[in-house]
């Protein structure tokens, strides 16, 4: 088989992030506004008929037989009983260990892009079942929509954001989210809200202060960003982000960014360039 498929892997901002609760599995219920953005990964997929998978990734450590993508592909053929294989390549631009969503992100794009490849006929939801096997946040990237996330962040409704730009910085480090979720002084307990709260500023991100406290470039960056602009950490850090009116004011700040970090502008999306398709 020929057929080669090129699709985007998009990233995600959390626009906010409460815990509510922790289940008797371990697992945090939280409250959360997902966000897409257009900063993306890409990955190819071509098929074979001889069973076997097979990623290829400039970044050694990804290339492993763990990693989500190869996971994911796996699961789908258990799932579908389908025989075929692939061989899979991944432009990796989304940072790692950044709250992101990057890892997530491959997995949903790999169920959505072997599916039509391998014709398994599954439907979203199917995938999605797949998917938050896989991890909490795959569903999102299946379903390709800005949501609000309840549950582990598997619950997801659609909501319309917005038009906003974002700043994105990257501090030098690499968070551990099962290291935060784990963490004694993690906040569990907020009281759950309505979108009438998150509308009038009335959010936070639970985890930021203990990630501020165990890694100092994320408090750095954020105390760089808040005198200019209202800032945030997505997810478990380590990115933190502003949103601006225009790409302009975003670009404007991007180039007062201290030597030797990293940073991107980004544009909020309802939906995915994969759903768009």
């Amino acid at each position: 088989m020929n057929d080669i498929l090129t699709l985007e892997s998009p990233a995600k901002l959390n626009l906010f992030l409460h815990i509510t609760g922790r289940r008797p599995d371990g697992y945090h219920e939280l409250q959360t506004i997902f966000q897409i953005i257009d900063y993306c990964d890409r990955l190819h997929f071509k098929s074979n008929d001889g069973g076997i998978l097979t990623l290829h990734c400039d970044i050694p450590e990804l290339s492993g037989d763990d990693n989500l993508i190869l996971r994911a592909a796996r699961a789908l053929r258990d799932k579908s009983g389908c025989t075929l294989g692939a061989d899979i390549t991944l432009e990796k631009h989304i940072p790692m260990g950044a709250g992101l969503g990057g890892g997530s992100s491959n997995a949903a794009t790999t169920l959505l892009a072997l599916n039509q490849l391998w014709e398994t006929g599954l439907d979203n939801e199917e995938l999605c079942a797949i998917g938050v096997r896989l991890g909490a946040d795959v569903p999102l990237f299946v379903k390709g929509q800005s949501a609000w996330a309840e549950g582990i962040g598997e619950i997801l409704t659609p909501v319309v954001l917005a038009q906003k730009s974002y700043l994105v910085v990257t501090p030098d480090c690499h968070v551990s989210t099962k290291d935060i979720f784990s963490n004694q002084q993690l906040t569990r307990n907020t009281t759950a809200i309505k979108m009438a709260a998150f509308l009038a500023g009335q959010t936070r991100n639970d985890c930021e202060n203990i990630v501020r406290r165990l890694y100092p470039p994320v408090d750095e960056a954020l105390k760089w960003l808040n005198q200019h602009v209202d800032a945030r950490m997505t997810g478990t850090g380590a990115s933190v982000f502003a949103g601006f009116d225009s790409e302009e004011e975003a670009r404007a700040l991007l180039l007062q960014l201290p030597k030797g970090w990293r940073a991107f502008v980004a544009r909020g999306l309802q939906q995915s360039a994969v759903q768009k398709q």
